[in-house]
């Protein structure tokens, strides 16, 4: 039995070894050439100067003032970009929240040779195509020189490459707080309203936390009458009742053979 326990405790300590080098790897793992570090708690450099749709060089400390959702992206992409855009309009069309009131929407061009006029056009473009009709101020489109894009882009965790004339890069949604800090990253081009509305509200009050879309999939289930999210009672059920079963099962058996082979 005491050589069972030395067994034990060694393969217990070469576990948290194994761990704390794979942690120390991690650090020292230089950052991805192309995809999304989370960077949650950075603060972005909002001393950048960015020009927006209307050709004003603006800094981001005079545009980032509510719970915001950033989108990297460049115009003439044809990849994510549009896809992304779309289901982000869709989501705004469905949230109960109030776009350029309760939160706004910064879109980055991080193609320094697009200009403010492309950003008018995209602007105008996805803005009319909404159902429901928003505040412009809402959702603010923006271009800049390379230098200052890679500032923000850099500080947010969000790498991208170029190819010949595109670009390769992922796509997210970036949420930060008011104070401009990074508080949330929905990852992919496909979000739950659900989701981006806990998302806003959690950055309203500065919390960082990580991405939890696969838990809201898994408890939550889209009314398509509704227009809503509700819960999905049976699923949530059936996890109980097996976390009951378990419990049951180590209690009532494993426990007394656990104490039986002891003595």
């Amino acid at each position: 039995m005491r050589i069972q326990m030395m067994c034990r405790t060694l393969v217990l300590v070469a576990m948290v070894v194994a761990g704390l080098r794979g942690i120390s790897v991690k650090a020292q793992t230089a950052r991805p050439e192309v995809g999304i570090e989370e960077h949650l708690g950075t603060y972005l450099p909002l001393d950048v100067q960015l020009y927006d749709e209307k050709g004003y060089l603006t800094p981001l400390r005079g545009v980032i003032t509510k719970p915001t959702i950033i989108t990297f992206v460049y115009f003439r992409c044809p990849g994510i970009c549009s896809p992304l855009l779309t289901e982000l309009s869709r989501v705004v069309d469905q949230m109960d929240l109030e776009l350029g009131k309760d939160y706004q929407i910064v879109t980055i061009s991080f193609d320094h040779r697009e200009k403010p006029e492309m950003a008018a056009e995209k602007k105008e473009s996805y803005l009319s195509a909404m159902k429901h009709r928003v505040d412009p101020a809402g959702w603010r489109w923006f271009t800049g020189d390379s230098l200052s894009i890679h500032q923000v882009t850099d500080s947010a965790g969000f790498y991208f490459k170029r190819d010949r004339e595109d670009w390769i890069h992922a796509g997210a949604l970036i949420v930060v707080s008011p104070q401009g800090k990074v508080t949330r990253y929905i990852n992919g081009v496909q979000y739950l309203p659900f989701d981006v509305k806990m998302a806003l509200l959690e950055a309203a009050e500065g919390k960082a936390t990580p991405t939890i879309s696969k838990l809201l999939t898994f408890c939550y289930s889209y009314d398509p009458e509704a227009r809503t999210y509700a819960l999905n009672v049976t699923r949530i059920s059936c996890v109980v009742i097996l976390l009951l079963a378990l419990g049951f099962v180590g209690v009532f058996i494993v426990r007394p053979k656990l104490k039986s082979a002891e003595r």
